[in-house]
């Protein structure tokens, strides 16, 4: 898991400080680093008052069809970013600026803000809000001095996510043609210039990603809340939006269109015209389209069979052993969270160029990008459904003559069956909607959905990317409603722990 960012930074640290300084110090980077900085402040703030707003709507008033709106707000998490970014930049091609990207990130990622959100106030001690209103608070001076405390670590959090999102995306911002590090990064690449340009951008990457985190922690603190007395457990009380009913339901209905209509929409639309792909044969065009449709299922099994494979053992040793080692295996796993696919995609072409070259432009490497991708997705749920599963009945197993071994595969993974087909699940739905690693590392005619819509978006052959992107948005859609009628609902936002 920590190959790629070894590979990456022996790379920078192997171009020298003079050709550093060259290409560090250009006005190129500035503007990238303005770039970026400016889109995470803005995404930040918006998708963390979008997130909170909807949060409050629906777990604190009387909001008529609360369940509805629910749900409807958490749909646009099954649909990639870079699906959200063909729809808008197809609608009007004015939005290949800053404004699009803005647009783009917040309706792709402020479900990340509005999960964590909605649990803390579902879960939250309403003791504090009936003491604050006895002693004459306003509903204002309430929430500003009671309520958004103890939301802080949730809020934080999910913009914690957002910014990590919008550092390492990569497919919606190429579709937009707004630069950030990813893109230069991707650029430089496929320009063949000397392998330091793209391994300095990607140090500067990975520095940004830390510095979030950072940051992240001290403004966080070491508060904690929480109930001290045992008390009884309740709901909060519900509170009247009286004439603003309608406006919100209105507000509601405007985003729900923004966020879901238009991307559904405009896919729609394409299909329904007589464009580029209406120029092959039909039976072509099905066989095109049923061909990248496979390739996505195929790699995505076997991504998440290797990912699985690799995270079922950290799994077992972070829910049952303890120790320094253990500890250290299990941060080294999450540290690959921390790394954006891009540098991931770049150190293994590096890596197997120079040392491992049979290896090079080989579905075994992809899928290998894929579990160092993914690993951390797979161990947060494999870990959660052991440490579910009762230890008392290992512990009888062990009694009545069965060996470690034995006592796993016959009690411990089955009780833990639920969690880890959730984990698999996640880890597929990842896989097969990942673009940056799959156009760096596919093999030579690998075509899967993603790249295809990439490919025929970059030439704005809308119309010929229609059918990819429906089928894509069908099998995340369909993927993660499957996901949460088996597993349960909490199950496909597994993924905001993750962090």
């Amino acid at each position: 898991m920590l190959l790629p960012l070894g590979v990456t930074v022996w790379n920078a640290a192997h171009a020298g400080a003079a050709v550093a300084a060259a290409l560090l110090w250009r006005p190129l980077t500035g503007f990238l680093l303005l770039n970026t900085l400016r889109l995470i402040a803005c995404a930040v703030l918006s998708t963390g008052l979008l997130g909170t707003a909807l949060a409050w709507a629906v777990e604190r008033t009387d909001l008529p069809g609360k369940r509805r709106w629910a749900i409807l707000a958490v749909v646009p998490l099954a649909i990639p970013p870079f699906i959200t970014s063909y729809a808008w930049v197809s609608l009007s091609p004015a939005l290949e600026n800053f404004w699009g990207a803005l647009l783009v990130v917040t309706v792709a990622y402020y479900p990340l803000v509005y999960l964590p959100v909605a649990a803390a106030l579902r879960e939250m001690d309403p003791a504090l809000e009936e003491t604050a209103r006895s002693l004459g608070l306003s509903p204002t001076n309430m929430f500003v001095r009671i309520i958004l405390p103890q939301l802080r670590p949730a809020l934080l959090g999910g913009v914690l996510l957002v910014a990590l999102d919008v550092l390492v995306e990569f497919g919606a911002f190429a579709l937009l043609r707004f630069r950030t590090f990813t893109t230069a990064i991707y650029g430089a690449y496929r320009a063949g210039f000397s392998g330091a340009e793209p391994a300095l951008l990607a140090m500067v990457l990975l520095l940004l990603c830390i510095a979030c985190l950072t940051a992240e922690f001290f403004v966080r603190g070491r508060a904690r809340y929480g109930r001290l007395g045992r008390g009884a457990r309740r709901r909060a009380q519900n509170y009247p939006l009286g004439r603003w009913r309608l406006p919100v339901q209105a507000a509601f209905l405007a985003w729900t269109t923004l966020t879901i209509g238009v991307p559904l929409g405009m896919i729609l639309y394409w299909l329904a015209q007589p464009g580029d792909a209406a120029t092959a044969p039909v039976a072509a065009s099905f066989a095109a389209v049923a061909g990248a449709a496979w390739s996505s299922v195929y790699l995505g099994a076997a991504g998440a069979a290797l990912t699985m494979a690799l995270a079922l053992p950290l799994g077992v040793l972070a829910a049952r052993y303890e120790g320094r080692l253990v500890t250290a295996l299990e941060r080294s796993a999450y540290l690959a969270q921390s790394i954006p696919g891009i540098v991931v995609a770049l150190a293994l072409v590096s890596l197997t160029v120079h040392a491992l070259r049979p290896l090079y432009e080989s579905t075994t490497l992809l899928v290998a990008a894929y579990a160092v991708l993914f690993l951390p997705l797979a161990l947060v749920s494999v870990r959660a459904a052991l440490t579910q599963a009762q230890p008392a009945l290992e512990e009888a197993g062990r009694s009545l003559g069965l060996g470690r071994a034995a006592v796993l595969m016959r009690i411990s993974l089955p009780l833990a069956a639920p969690g880890l087909g959730a984990a698999a699940a996640l880890v597929f739905i990842a896989v097969t909607t990942e673009l940056t690693a799959t156009l760096l590392l596919a093999p030579i005619g690998t075509q899967t959905l993603a790249t295809q819509i990439w490919a025929d978006t970059s030439t704005l052959a809308f119309a010929a990317a229609a059918p990819y992107a429906a089928v894509m948005a069908v099998m995340s859609m369909a993927a993660s409603w499957l996901l949460a009628g088996r597993f349960g609902a909490a199950s496909v936002f597994a993924a905001v722990g993750t962090v």
